[in-house]
């Protein structure tokens, strides 16, 4: 997300989604309780990163469930959308599941002509 110029390009909004993945980020350690074993990663990130770096000083934390539209720029297909939901795992703080679907019929479509062209 902040190290590799194609994640970012993939992003329709990067700000957005990059501020989304650092809050995630800071709730998931805070639940797992695994502030001591990130601090090296995140002194990494940061030097890497002074868009990390000032989004991790923003202190900001996402819920650890919710939904929404995820926007990506596909190199074969283009843009598209898909839905997604965030849910915690039972019994299992430092875990979470999101399952992401298209959010159009013709984001499926294109999305099934992709796989249908890799596996021919």
């Amino acid at each position: 997300m902040f190290g590799n110029p194609r994640v970012r390009d993939a992003q329709d909004d990067w700000q957005s989604v990059a501020r989304f993945v650092v809050g995630s980020f800071r709730a998931d350690a805070t639940r797992a309780g695994a502030g001591a074993e990130i601090t090296q990663l995140v002194e990494e990130l940061c030097r890497i990163s002074p868009e990390f770096e000032a989004l991790w000083r923003d202190n900001d934390v996402v819920p650890p469930h919710g939904e929404g539209l995820k926007r990506l720029r596909h190199p074969e297909i283009g843009l598209i959308e898909l839905e997604f939901s965030v849910f915690a795992v039972d019994g299992r703080p430092e875990l979470g599941m999101i399952v992401y679907n298209p959010a159009t019929r013709a984001d499926a479509e294109r999305i099934q002509s992709l796989i249908a062209s890799r596996s021919g």
